[in-house]
């Protein structure tokens, strides 16, 4: 049984060649770790973010060098590219001037309408969003001093000064994010800021941490948005290789039965019945089917008896145990075959599998 997610309405804006808002598909962002005037490394990072479904991807411009590298990360990737600015409204106008498809500010550090009416003359003149990224650790002062700290309210009132200010400046293709660290802050602004705007929202938790910590925080912040309707696309934040929060970012969009891309794994947590090296082969399997995007359920389990019958709404599925490994389909076995071809098996059901919906 799915469930059922009526989604907030929300106004739409286009980031390159990707909708967000509107009722289009959420979508998954990430943002490169690398030096962006790496050029190299940079796109390269991008090509690997895009391969694992990546639909946005964002650049740090810290100086004039990563700027200017804009123009020759373009045309090298498929992905919309966003800049991602502090301090210096320049080096926005120059990452749009270079071929960016949208900046990201932060309200906190940009400086005075002045500087942000020129960074909105850029914009409309490059035809390109704005994203205002509200951050908890970097509010404005007299937002500090009127909440006494860093509060819902306050992310919540900073984000929409700054939406008022672009469009009284006639300005109107803009995103709001508005993260935190914790996730009751995160849920608490982001629920009261969606009663306040149609703005496209981008949901995540920021800085949210290493490996463990950092998917338990977005599960549950991205997630529990997402599951109340609110968010049109999406960054899980990670101390990690960017590669593991698209990952991530799809799976959450998978568990709450939003979108589906390619393969979903299920496999038994292993008990003392189990004799075969699962880990390893859930891992061996997870790494080759990790570009794929046709949708297929697989159980690979590690108990010949009650493999099938647990997963039995598997698409395909595979056990193994004393030597002999099954291959099954909707719970029912199909063949058997030597153990030590688990991997194999499985790998060339899914080819299979694939070359069956193709020609459907």
């Amino acid at each position: 049984m799915s469930l059922s997610i009526t989604r907030k309405t929300t106004r739409r804006i286009m980031v390159g060649d990707v909708a967000v808002g509107g009722g289009a598909p959420i979508s998954v962002q990430s943002m490169t770790n690398t030096k962006t005037d790496d050029v190299d490394a940079t796109v390269g990072q991008i090509q690997r973010l895009t391969q694992a479904g990546c639909e946005i991807a964002r650049v740090a411009v810290p100086d004039e060098s990563a700027a200017q590298a804009i123009s020759r990360i373009k045309p090298a990737i498929d992905v919309p590219l966003v800049a991602d600015i502090h301090f210096d409204y320049r080096l926005a106008i120059a990452s749009a001037r270079n071929g960016a498809d949208g900046l990201r500010f932060n309200p906190g550090n940009i400086g005075s309408r002045k500087n942000i009416r020129a960074l909105v003359d850029c914009a409309k003149d490059c035809r390109i969003p704005i994203r205002i990224g509200v951050n908890a650790g970097s509010l404005e002062k007299d937002i500090l001093e009127k909440h006494r700290g860093v509060t819902a309210k306050g992310m919540v009132e900073s984000a929409l000064r700054h939406a008022a200010l672009l469009q009284d400046l006639d300005f109107h293709d803009i995103k709001i994010s508005i993260k935190a660290s914790d996730v009751p802050r995160t849920l608490e602004a982001y629920r009261m800021l969606s009663q306040r705007t149609d703005l496209p929202l981008h949901v995540g938790v920021t800085e949210a941490g290493a490996l463990y910590s950092g998917i338990v925080k977005s599960a549950l912040g991205i997630g529990t948005l997402l599951a109340e309707g609110i968010g049109d696309t999406l960054r899980v934040s990670l101390t990690r290789d960017p590669v593991e929060e698209v990952r991530v970012g799809f799976e959450i969009l998978r568990a709450l039965d939003i979108r589906h891309r390619g393969p979903e794994i299920v496999s038994c947590p292993t008990c003392g019945r189990c004799d075969i090296p699962l880990f390893e082969i859930v891992d061996a399997v997870e790494k080759a089917l990790m570009t794929r995007t046709t949708p297929v359920k697989l159980a690979i389990m590690g108990c010949v008896v009650n493999g099938p019958g647990e997963a039995r709404e598997a698409d395909i599925g595979v056990a193994g145990g004393n030597g002999v490994g099954i291959l099954f389909k909707k719970g029912k076995v199909v063949k058997k075959f030597p153990q030590d071809r688990l991997v194999d098996v499985v790998l060339d059901a899914v080819d299979e599998f694939e070359r069956q919906n193709k020609s459907r």
